[in-house]
C-alpha cells in the first residue's frame, strides 16, 4: 500500500512537470489580462473550493482556458487576451452558473468578477420564498461534507443515526464511532471542542437531535490549523443557524415506541444584529436487554466455569439549549458570542444469575448467586464562546481571535449486591458515588495573509488548559451493613496544558495543475496529577501535514494527503482507581500510558457524470506506534488494597506495540428517474504487532445502501440498510450486526410543515450481539440481545419570514444573475439602479 501511494504521487508530480514545460499558450502572460473572482454557496454562504471555472470564446463550444477555485473559493485565470468571453462555473451538486459576457480591454487588462453565488442542484425559487438544500455529499480539497437535509430515515433521530450514513464513518452496535477504522477521533461542535464529549462520547451523540444538524464534516488528514489530537482524524458537527434578515424558526416533534424527542429553534436578524436560540430534548424509553455469558479459566490444577444470565433495564435522556448573538460592528469587523447548555444521562437496573463450578483434584464446588445492580449517570455542561473577526482591504486577509470555555459536571453512581443461595457465604456488595468536574479553556488567534493570487500564508497559536477533579466515595457491605470504605475512596486532580503554534500555506503550482496546502504544527504538552506514585512526563510533537489535488477535467479529480497525529491518554484511561461494580469484571486506568502516534496517508479519486451520478474512492494507509488498546487479564484471585476477589477479569488500557491499517472506502450516488441510490462501502485490514505475542490480523467491512423514491414533489419514501462485519482483535472478536429502517414523509402547508413515519428493524425484536474474549488462561463468550425495533411519527413545522436584503457593499460584490453581463461589460439599456 505504501508503494502504491509513492508511485501515484510520483506519476502525478511528473505530469505536473510536463504541464509546466509544455503545451500551447495564448499570447504573453505579461501582455494579456486575467479574470478573478470568488465562488460561494448561495445557501450556506461558504466558499466552494475546487469548483471548475471555464472561459469560452463567444460562439465556441469548448473552453480555451480555465482554473479551479482554491479552499477559500478564489480563482485567477491569467493569460487572457482582450476580448468578449463567456464564463461558466461548475461543481458537483450545484447548478451551472453562466456569465454571458466578460469583457477585457478598453484600458483594463483585468476583469474582477466579485462574488459568484453557486446554487445547489435542489434549489427551488417561488416568488420570494426560497427552499434550498445543499448536495448530500460534498467532496472538498481537505474534507468531506455530509448534509443530512435530504435524509428521511433520520427524521426524529439522533446524531448517531446521521453518522451511520456518513462516508468513511462507521458506528457499531454499542454506539462506538470509527473513522476509517479508528476510534481515535476528535469530535467538535461548530469547530470547537466541548466537555460534552469528555464523559461519554456515545451518550453525548445520543443527546444531539438529528434535526439540529446542518452538516457533518469528516477530516481524515486535518491541516496544521487543527489540533493534532486524534490519530483517526476529526468529525465536526455543524449545527443549524440562519444569517438571513428576518425572523424564522422551526418546531420538530417525534414520538415512538423507543425514542421520543422534540426541539425548537428561532432566529432573528435586523440590520447588523442577529440572535438565535434553540432547545431540544429526547428520551430513549426504558428497554430490557437480556444477556448471557460463559467463561472458562484455569490456574494450575484448578479449572473454573462461570455461567451468567440476566436482564438489564436501560433508559437514556438528554437535552440541549443555547443562545447565539452576532454583531456586524462594521463591514470589516464582526463579533459573535454564544452560550450552550447540555445535559444527558442514563440509568439502568437489573440482575445477573451466577453459576460457578470449580474443579480441584477431581472435586467440584458449586457456587450459585445473584447480583442485583443499579447505575445512574448524569452529565451537565456549559459551553461559552467569544469570537472576533477582522478583515482588511486586501481580499482574504483576515484576523480571528477566539475564546472558548467548557465546564462539565458529571456524576456516576452505582449499587451492586451479590447474594448466595447454596453456600454459607455472607452477601457482598458496594455503593459508589463518583462526582467530577471537567473544565477546558481554549484561547486561539489565527491570521491569514494572501501573498499572491496563488499563494496564501496562515499562522496562529493556541493554548488549551484542562482541569479535572474527581471524587470517589465507596461504601462496602460489612456484616449486613454498608459502611464507608476508605481504601476504595479517594479524590483525584488532573491538570493538562497544551501550547501550540502552526504555520501553513495554500498554493497553486504549475499553472494551476496542482492545488495544495501544507503546514507544520508544534504542540507542547505538560500534565500533573495527584495519582498515587505517578509522575506524568511532558512531551513535544511536531505534526506536519499536506494535501495535493489535481483536476483531471471538470468531471474528475484526484488528491493525495498526509498527516502526523497523536492520541493523548484521556483522564479515564490514566486514572488508577478500580471500578468494582461487578466483582467478576473489574476495570481500572493505567497512569503509565504514553501518547499514541500515527502516520496517515490517503489518496482519493472523485468522478461526476452528466446524469447526476458520482463516485468517490479513497485508499488509506495508517501506521500507529505506542498503539493504545484495551487488554483483559484473568486472575484467579486479585487483591486490591485490603480486599481479595476471586475469578476476576481485569481490564486496562495499554500501549500495545504497533498497528497498521490499510483499506479503501467507496461512495457512490446514482439517480434513476424518481429513484436515488446511495451506497457506502468500507474494507480494511488491521494488523497489530505486539512484541512477545503473535501478530494479529483483523479484516472488516461495512456496506450500506440508501434508496429514496419521490412519489410527488411533496411525498417521498426512503429505505436504509447497514451491515457491519465482525472483526478479530488482539483478544477475541468484535460482533457483527445488521440494521435497517424505512421512512415516508409528506410535506404540507406549501412545504412549511411535514409529517413522517419511521420503522426501524420492524421484523426483528432484538439484534443479537455475540462477542468472544480470550487470553492465555481464560476463554469468554457473551451474548446480548439489544431491542432496536421501533416505530415512530415525526412532525416538523417551519415559520417566519425571510427578507433577502443585502447592504450596498454586498450588492456591489455579488455577481448578477445567469446570462447577465459581468463587471466591465456594458449594461443593456444604459444606466443601472439599485434595489432592495
Amino acid at each position: 500500500m505504501k508503494n502504491i501511494f509513492v508511485l501515484c504521487f510520483l506519476m502525478v508530480a511528473g505530469l505536473g512537470l510536463k504541464a509546466q514545460s509544455g503545451g500551447p499558450r495564448v499570447g504573453s502572460y505579461d501582455e494579456n489580462g486575467k479574470i478573478t473572482g470568488k465562488v460561494i454557496d448561495s445557501v450556506t454562504k461558504q466558499p466552494v473550493d475546487y469548483a471548475t471555472v471555464s472561459v469560452y470564446k463567444q460562439g465556441v463550444a469548448s473552453p480555451f482556458n480555465g482554473a479551479s477555485t482554491d479552499p477559500n473559493g478564489n480563482f485567477t485565470i491569467a493569460g487572457i487576451p482582450a476580448g468578449d468571453y463567456k464564463v461558466t462555473v461548475d461543481f458537483l451538486g450545484y447548478r451551472r452558473k453562466t456569465i454571458a459576457h466578460v469583457i477585457l480591454g478598453g484600458g483594463s487588462k483585468n476583469a474582477p468578477m466579485g462574488t459568484i453565488l453557486l446554487a445547489p442542484a435542489q434549489n427551488q425559487i417561488k416568488e420570494v420564498k426560497i427552499t434550498a438544500q445543499a448536495a448530500t455529499v460534498q467532496n472538498k480539497i481537505d474534507k468531506l461534507v455530509y448534509n443530512p437535509g435530504n435524509d428521511i430515515t433520520t427524521q426524529g433521530g439522533l446524531a448517531l443515526d446521521v453518522l451511520q450514513k456518513v462516508p468513511m464513518v462507521s458506528v457499531d452496535i454499542n454506539g462506538n464511532v470509527e473513522l476509517m477504522g479508528s476510534t481515535s477521533i476528535q469530535f467538535l461542535i461548530n469547530g470547537k471542542p466541548s466537555t460534552i464529549f469528555g464523559a461519554s462520547i456515545t451518550d453525548a451523540l445520543q443527546a444531539i437531535p438529528a434535526s439540529q444538524i446542518k452538516s457533518i464534516e469528516v477530516i481524515t488528514n486535518p491541516g496544521a490549523k487543527y489540533d493534532a489530537s486524534g490519530t483517526g482524524g476529526i468529525i465536526n458537527i455543524i449545527l443549524k443557524d440562519n444569517n438571513v434578515q428576518g425572523v424564522n424558526g422551526s418546531v420538530n416533534l417525534s414520538a415512538g415506541t423507543r425514542l421520543e424527542n422534540g426541539n425548537f429553534n428561532i432566529n432573528a436578524k435586523k440590520g447588523k444584529i442577529g440572535v438565535s436560540a434553540f432547545f431540544g430534548g429526547n428520551e430513549n424509553l426504558t428497554s430490557a436487554t437480556p444477556s448471557s455469558g460463559s467463561r472458562t479459566s484455569t490456574a494450575g490444577d484448578t479449572t473454573t466455569y462461570l455461567n451468567q444470565n440476566g436482564i438489564s433495564n436501560f433508559k437514556r435522556s438528554g437535552y440541549r439549549s443555547g443562545f447565539n448573538f452576532t454583531w456586524d460592528i462594521s463591514p470589516k469587523d464582526a463579533f459573535t458570542a454564544s452560550v450552550g447548555f447540555n445535559h444527558f444521562g442514563n440509568n439502568s437496573n437489573g440482575f445477573v444469575n451466577n453459576n460457578q463450578t470449580t474443579y480441584l483434584n477431581g472435586v467440584a464446588l458449586d457456587t450459585i448467586s445473584r447480583t442485583n445492580s443499579t447505575s445512574v449517570f448524569s452529565d451537565n455542561s456549559t459551553d461559552y464562546s467569544l469570537s472576533y473577526k477582522k478583515t482588511f482591504a486586501k481580499k482574504d486577509q483576515e484576523l480571528d481571535v477566539l475564546f472558548d470555555q467548557s465546564i462539565g459536571h458529571n456524576t456516576n453512581n452505582y449499587t451492586q449486591q451479590q447474594d448466595y443461595s447454596n453456600v454459607v457465604f455472607p452477601s457482598s456488595g458496594s455503593i459508589g458515588n463518583n462526582p467530577g468536574t471537567d473544565k477546558e479553556t481554549d484561547i486561539q488567534i489565527d491570521y491569514t495573509q494572501p501573498v499572491t493570487d496563488d499563494f496564501t500564508i496562515e499562522t496562529g497559536a493556541k493554548t488549551t488548559m484542562e482541569d479535572i477533579n474527581n471524587t470517589v466515595n465507596t461504601e462496602s457491605l460489612t456484616n449486613g451493613v454498608y459502611l464507608y470504605n476508605p481504601t476504595q475512596s479517594d479524590q483525584f486532580e488532573y491538570s493538562r496544558k497544551i501550547y501550540a503554534y502552526y504555520l501553513s500555506a495554500t498554493f497553486s503550482a504549475f499553472n494551476h495543475f496542482f492545488d495544495g496546502k501544507m503546514g507544520l504544527r508544534d504542540e507542547y504538552t505538560t500534565a500533573t496529577s495527584t495519582f498515587p506514585n505517578t509522575t506524568l512526563p511532558s512531551y513535544n510533537i511536531l505534526a506536519p501535514s499536506f494535501v495535493l489535488s489535481h483536476k483531471i477535467d471538470k468531471t474528475q479529480s484526484i488528491k493525495f494527503s498526509y498527516s502526523y497525529r497523536l492520541e493523548r491518554p484521556d483522564y479515564n484511561g490514566l486514572n488508577p482507581f478500580y471500578n468494582i461494580s461487578d466483582p467478576h469484571n473489574i476495570s481500572t486506568g493505567n497512569p503509565d500510558l504514553k501518547p499514541e502516534l500515527g502516520h496517515n496517508f490517503e489518496m482519493g479519486y472523485n468522478k461526476s457524470f452528466s446524469n447526476g451520478a458520482n463516485i468517490y474512492v479513497a485508499g488509506f494507509y495508517r501506521y500507529n506506534t505506542n498503539d493504545i488498546q484495551t487488554f483483559t487479564t484473568f486472575y484467579p484471585r486479585l487483591t486490591i488494597q485490603d480486599s481479595t476477589y476471586s475469578n476476576v477479569a481485569l481490564t486496562q488500557r495499554y500501549n500495545i506495540g504497533k498497528e497498521t491499517t490499510e483499506g479503501v472506502n467507496l461512495f457512490g450516488s446514482l439517480p434513476v428517474g424518481k429513484l436515488t441510490f446511495r451506497s457506502n462501502m468500507f474494507f480494511a485490514d488491521r494488523i497489530t504487532d505486539n512484541p512477545g505475542s503473535p501478530e494479529v490480523s483483523g479484516f472488516t467491512y461495512r456496506i450500506n445502501l440508501n434508496t429514496s423514491y419521490e412519489f410527488a414533489k411533496d411525498l417521498a419514501a426512503e429505505f436504509f440498510i447497514n451491515y457491519r462485519s465482525s472483526q478479530r482483535t488482539i483478544q477475541g472478536t468484535n460482533p457483527a450486526f445488521l440494521f435497517y429502517n424505512f421512512a415516508v414523509r409528506k410535506q404540507i402547508f406549501n412545504k412549511k410543515a411535514s409529517i413522517g413515519l419511521t420503522a426501524a428493524n420492524p421484523f426483528n425484536q432484538y439484534v443479537n450481539v455475540n462477542q468472544t474474549t480470550y487470553g492465555p488462561n481464560f476463554n469468554q463468550n457473551s451474548l446480548r440481545q439489544i431491542p432496536l425495533r421501533s416505530f415512530g411519527i415525526n412532525i416538523i413545522y417551519k415559520f417566519g419570514k425571510l427578507e433577502f436584503k443585502k447592504d450596498k457593499e454586498q450588492q456591489d460584490n455579488n455577481t448578477p444573475d445567469d446570462n447577465a453581463p459581468a463587471p466591465g461589460a456594458p449594461a443593456a439599456g444604459g444606466g443601472g439602479g439599485g434595489g432592495k
